[in-house]
Order: C-alpha cells, then sequence, then structure tokens
C-alpha cells in the first residue's frame, strides 16, 4: 500500500469516522477536517505538482473511496475542490495557472463546483453572454457544495452557441451573487446552497476554458467513474461494520474501475445499489439500536439513499430503476 493510501485510510478511520455522527448534525464540516486533509497533500491529489505518493488512477479512486467511508459530509466537500485543480492544470490561461495552482495544491485556496446547471439537458439554468473583456453570467445554480468554507467556485455557463464558459469566480454573495440553503436528508454539514446570479462580470482572466458542450460531454463518464467511488466507501464502512465479506465489493470496484466509457452509467449504478443494500443490511444486523440517532447504520442508508441521486444521469438512473424494478 502506497503511503498516500495508508495515510487517507488513517484519516479516514481515526479522525473522519470518530467524528462523522457529530458531523453528521452539524452546521458545516469541522474546519480542521479540511485542514487535515490539505496538510497531508489531498487537496493535490489531482494537479501535476502533487506531492501524493499516487502511484496510478485506481490508487486515486481508492483515496475517495477511503475517505468518503470516513466521513461522507466530509469527502463530498472536498472531492469537488478537484474540478477547479485539474482545469487550472490544463487551462491555456497562463496567468491564471501561476496565480492559483500552486494554492488549490496545496489547499491554502479552496473550490466547489458549479457546472451542472449549464451541462444538464434543455436550456441551460445559467447563461453567458459575451461582452466587453468577458462575459456576463445570468442564471441559476441549483446544486453548489461548500458554500461559506470554499472560496472560488469552478463555475460553467452556457451561451447561445452550446459552448460551455468554464471561469473561477469568487465564492462570495455580493450583488450579483445570492445564495439559499438547501436542506437535505444528509451530508447537510456539506453547506450545499442554490446560488442565484444575476448579470455577475466574469473577466477573460477568470476564465479557465470554452469548450463545445458535447466535447464536455465526451470526457462526462470519467467525472461518473471518479465520483462514484464515494459509494463504494459508504458501502465498504457498512460491511466492515457488519463484519461481512468483501467479495462482492472488490467485484463491483473492479468493475466500476476498469468499465470502458459506454459501461461506465452500469458500474456506477451497480456501485450505488451496493451502497444501499449494505447500509440497509447493516441496520438489519444491528436492530432497533440502528435507528438511534448517532448511530451509523441510520446515517449510512441515509447517505447510501443521496448517492442514489447524487451526480446522476440518465443512464444510470435507468440501470437503478432496472435493477429495483419487480417485473
Amino acid at each position: 500500500m502506497s503511503e498516500a493510501l495508508a495515510a487517507a485510510r488513517r484519516i479516514a478511520d481515526e479522525v473522519l469516522f470518530t467524528a462523522a455522527p457529530s458531523v453528521d448534525t452539524a452546521d458545516r464540516v469541522p474546519r480542521g477536517h479540511l485542514d487535515l486533509l490539505a496538510e497531508r497533500g489531498f487537496y493535490g491529489l489531482a494537479s501535476p505538482e502533487t506531492t501524493l505518493d499516487v502511484p496510478d488512477y485506481a490508487a486515486v479512486q481508492r483515496i475517495v473511496e477511503i475517505l468518503a467511508g470516513g466521513c461522507l459530509t466530509t469527502a463530498f466537500v472536498w472531492v469537488q475542490h478537484h474540478g477547479a485543480v485539474m482545469a487550472v492544470a490544463k487551462s491555456g490561461n497562463e496567468a491564471l495557472r501561476s496565480k492559483y495552482l500552486a494554492d488549490l495544491t496545496a489547499g491554502r485556496v479552496r473550490a466547489g463546483l458549479a457546472a451542472g446547471a449549464a451541462v444538464r439537458p434543455g436550456p441551460p439554468l445559467l447563461r453567458a453572454t459575451p461582452v466587453d473583456g468577458g462575459w456576463i453570467f445570468d442564471g441559476t445554480a441549483p446544486w453548489v457544495t461548500g458554500w461559506g468554507m470554499v472560496d472560488l467556485l469552478h463555475i460553467a455557463a452556457r451561451d447561445d452557441n452550446d459552448v460551455l464558459v468554464w471561469a473561477l469566480v469568487d465564492a462570495v454573495e455580493s450583488a450579483g451573487v445570492t445564495t439559499t440553503p438547501v436542506e437535505m436528508v444528509a451530508v447537510q454539514a456539506s453547506r450545499t446552497v442554490t446560488m442565484k446570479v444575476e448579470r455577475l462580470f466574469v473577466p477573460h482572466d477568470r476564465v479557465t476554458s470554452t469548450m463545445p458542450r458535447a466535447e464536455h460531454l465526451a470526457g462526462d463518464p470519467e467525472s461518473v467513474r471518479f465520483t462514484g467511488s464515494l459509494a463504494l466507501g459508504v458501502a465498504n464502512r457498512a460491511i466492515r461494520l457488519a463484519g461481512f465479506g468483501h467479495t462482492e465489493l472488490d467485484a463491483v470496484r473492479e468493475h466500476l474501475h476498469s468499465a470502458a466509457h459506454d459501461a461506465v452509467p452500469l458500474a456506477r449504478a451497480a456501485a450505488a445499489e451496493l451502497a444501499l443494500r449494505m447500509a440497509a443490511a447493516l441496520v438489519v444486523h444491528d436492530g432497533s439500536r440502528a435507528v438511534l440517532a448517532q448511530e451509523h447504520g441510520q446515517r449510512l442508508l441515509r447517505e447510501a439513499g443521496f448517492l442514489l441521486v447524487f451526480g446522476s444521469r440518465p443512464a444510470i438512473k435507468a440501470a437503478l430503476l432496472d435493477r429495483f424494478r419487480n417485473d
């Protein structure tokens, strides 16, 4: 096991998991959790300047899984940072790269994500209009995680030519940005909000890239694969708590890690269904005490339910419904 994997397991088991019941009812993820991940280099997981001992992409996925099995809420905030890291690292905007990449890698600057409003099928919820010196963003981002815990948002808006404009904007309220908290059944301490954007000026020097929406969607299976490891983490923790065997988990993990692009939605659905089934099995295993507020069983069951719909796609939804239907 690499040093990074061993460190992730220690943090997950000794820090995140022990605090997970209290985080579940907290207002936000403890800053100390995120600071610890930054100190150990995990904010640079996706950076070309990383100091982590990560031998391959499978190890990256295992780190996501391990941390999610410690505390899904903490991992949920942390995992959305990496989109900004990768975007800045690959950006043709050299000034933006010079200004932010080192700080993003070290976790001195932390980022969230607001993409679905522009990427989703149909008319975009967040529009980009070209103006002198940059763009005007208008619309709504229904799901923005980490508000008050991140410094920047990697945000996408779509123009009239179906081109996505990706930019880094400050994660603060202003005349052009207002937020409303979202109440959820799980990961509430992630401070997820709905963000309203009104004539927000985004200068060219904050744009990481522009690309046709179709080009972005061609790479979407890798995003689905990456976040699928969150469900594996919940499944793994439930299995460990109940003392079940790992054979099925190992097979589902291998499927998710190695699936061809067109098969990733099926693999992601299998991971989400396994998390739900193992969390339910843990509740049954623990009996009536599993429904007590501080017990892990009910928390993991709610988290598994949350992961059935987080970052979903039509193909994932169809695959899950096929698994659940009693035809």
